[in-house]
């Protein structure tokens, strides 16, 4: 399915759980998509691929953060059934390159391939649907985190292929010499600046946020990718208005 088709926007959360009923959660809340988490938390691409049928069986997209720019990893993150591959640290247009040629097959890239897998219905699809639709139907989302990144912006833009340039506010925080504060004006500025040098260039442009107001904001920038928060900080946050609610 398509992430943006009719939609001025789409939100979803992080999951770092390994328990793939948050993803249905999710999709039952209305979420329009989840960020399944190989980066941080204790989930392995064995254990995601239960978190990719769920989404699928109910109508949400899913999307792997792979831990790094690795061939093998968004190979597998794909051919487990991804629909979109989400790839951090990426400093330079070279990074970027490397991530469309890891997530296409050829003549867009040089993914391994290989059809006995869950993204080709285990070989039971014909190769020639398989390998002629993958490279139209899964998407790629770079994370842009720190000052190399920032410095390098305008060549990364450039680089066909990359469906999502993703901001990561706490790591741009930690680059800008202010760790955590994503709220802190070199923060914000860096951000915005961004996000209004890819707006003419029709590039998608996605941050974090941990709140509907943060959201909002964003969203009236111009930003169509949100992910809001994570499973156990959501899970975190209800627990606590409960009980506060309770013992107030």
């Amino acid at each position: 399915m398509s992430l943006f088709d009719n939609k001025e926007f789409v939100v979803g959360p992080f999951m770092k759980v390994s328990d793939p009923a948050l993803v249905e959660v999710a999709a039952f809340a209305g979420f329009d998509f989840v960020i399944i988490d190989l980066e941080h938390g204790p989930n392995t691409i064995q254990t995601v691929q239960n978190h990719v049928r769920a989404a699928q069986a109910k109508g949400i997209v899913p999307v792997i953060r792979v831990p790094e720019i690795n061939e093998n990893m968004i190979s597998k993150a794909l051919d487990i059934g991804a629909e979109y591959v989400q790839v951090p640290q990426i400093e330079t247009a070279d990074d970027a390159r490397r991530v469309v040629k890891a997530a296409k097959f050829f003549p867009e890239g040089a993914r391994g391939v290989c059809r006995y897998v869950r993204a080709a219905d285990y070989a039971s699809m014909p190769k020639e649907n398989y390998f002629g639709n993958a490279n139209k139907i899964t998407g790629t989302i770079i994370h842009i985190e720190g000052n190399i990144a920032f410095n390098n912006i305008d060549e990364i833009l450039q680089v066909d292929g990359i469906d999502v340039i993703f901001i990561g506010p706490y790591d741009m925080s930690q680059s800008c010499g202010v760790p955590g504060q994503v709220n802190h004006p070199k923060v914000i500025s860096q951000m915005k600046e961004i996000v209004e040098k890819a707006a003419p260039l029709g590039k998608v442009v996605g941050t974090f946020v941990e709140s509907p107001e943060s959201a909002k904001q964003w969203i009236d920038l111009g930003v169509k990718y949100i992910s809001y928060a994570v499973d156990v900080g959501i899970y975190f946050d209800a627990c606590k208005n409960i009980v506060d609610k309770v013992r107030g």
